[in-house]
């Protein structure tokens, strides 16, 4: 699919730790293994490289110095714990890239910071000042403010958005497996790596879907999977690795045959398009006709009334909402030009009818093409 040689000259990295691994499965934070991968962070930065950190760990490093024996339910208390946390993640990571030269800087970011078009382009602008000023960002979900309905859900979801959000040449997420094989490879002695796949595959998500989800984590090799499929919007390919593996960034970067390589299967979407499709909240949905289903998926063009059988949600104008079929695929998603009480009036009505049922017409369209983002495949 390609040639790994070309991550040779990957300029912008993104690197995501998981949990299991930061922690060594719960056990408090592994130092000799951080020290080791901000010493090839570091390496990749002196030989001109870009680098972002994504860093899960908050809540497990919390859980660990409070003394807990198993991660709690409550969200109240996993914020207790991320709050404690987050105090080591840093203070651990700050010495490793001190040792190396390298300044730092913690990120703390909510799902509302990439939901609001403004906010996403001062965290964009942020981002890509530290890096041009030689800084290592350290990024984690902002936990101890996050509500259960607009949080990431994992910092895979988050790793995939930030690589789609800086336009990096390359995300590699670090896990405590070799990489995605196609069936659980602690239940399955057969089970085999796979070595290539192309983001957006059902078929590898369906595989994914299989494997677990540890103790100490909220992720799994499904989230991983998704998160490619973030990247893939921006052209990104993405790694999946193990952190243990001795000199695992910089056989990467040498084009070694290591992990499981996931490439994108399109062509990269433009900037605002990338932002849509990394909603992770949509406020309502449309259910379309096949015939309009056609029409989106074949000729990519705008969402006119007519198409739509039935609408669901409470919406205003100009937020995101979803294009599903009649099975409730997602087939597209973008921003709507009139508000659910509106729409539910004019749906399976032609566009020239809109006047005569409001009493006004602002735009013909539903979702003008310009604001929509394909979803499907």
């Amino acid at each position: 699919m390609t040639n790994r040689t070309s991550f040779k000259n990957a300029r912008r990295w993104v690197v995501k730790v998981g949990s299991s691994l930061l922690t060594n499965d719960g056990e408090g934070l592994d130092t000799a293994l951080i020290n080791d991968w901000a010493d090839q962070m570091a390496a990749l930065c002196r030989n001109g490289a870009e680098v972002l950190l994504v860093s899960s760990g908050a809540v497990s490093e919390g859980i660990k110095r409070l003394g807990w024996q198993r991660r709690p339910h409550a969200l109240h208390e996993l914020q207790a714990a991320a709050a404690v946390g987050q105090m080591g993640v840093i203070q651990v990571y700050e010495s490793a890239f001190q040792r190396q030269g390298v300044h730092t800087a913690q990120i703390l970011l909510s799902h509302d910071d990439l939901a609001d078009r403004q906010r996403y382009l001062n965290a964009r602008s942020t981002l890509r000042t530290l890096l041009n000023l030689g800084v290592v960002p350290v990024i984690n979900e902002n936990d101890t403010v996050a509500v259960e309905e607009i949080r990431f859900g994992d910092n895979d979801t988050l790793a995939g958005l930030v690589a789609n959000l800086v336009e990096a040449d390359v995300l590699v997420i670090l896990t405590d497996q070799e990489g995605m094989y196609d069936k659980d490879p602690n239940r399955h002695a057969d089970a085999r790596l796979i070595r290539e796949a192309r983001a957006g595959d059902a078929a590898l998500e369906a595989q994914a879907a299989g494997g677990g989800v540890g103790k100490w984590g909220r992720g799994g090799m499904l989230t991983k999977v998704r998160a490619a499929r973030h990247a893939a919007r921006s052209g990104t390919p993405t790694i999946i690795a193990s952190g243990r593996r001795s000199g695992v960034l910089e056989q990467i970067a040498q084009g070694d045959e290591v992990g499981t390589l996931i490439m994108p299967a399109q062509a990269p979407l433009d900037a605002r398009k990338r932002w849509l499709a990394g909603q992770l909240q949509v406020r309502g949905k449309f259910v379309l006709d096949d015939g309009a289903v056609k029409v989106l998926l074949e000729s990519g063009r705008s969402l006119l009334p007519i198409g739509v059988k039935a609408v669901e949600g409470g919406f205003s104008r100009g937020e995101v909402v979803a294009c599903v079929d009649a099975q409730g695929r997602e087939i597209a998603r973008g921003l709507v030009n009139y508000n659910a009480e509106e729409a539910q009036k004019i749906v399976g009505h032609p566009s020239r009818d809109i006047e005569a049922i409001l009493g006004y017409v602002d735009e013909p369209e539903l979702i003008h093409r310009d604001n929509m983002v394909m979803m499907s495949g």
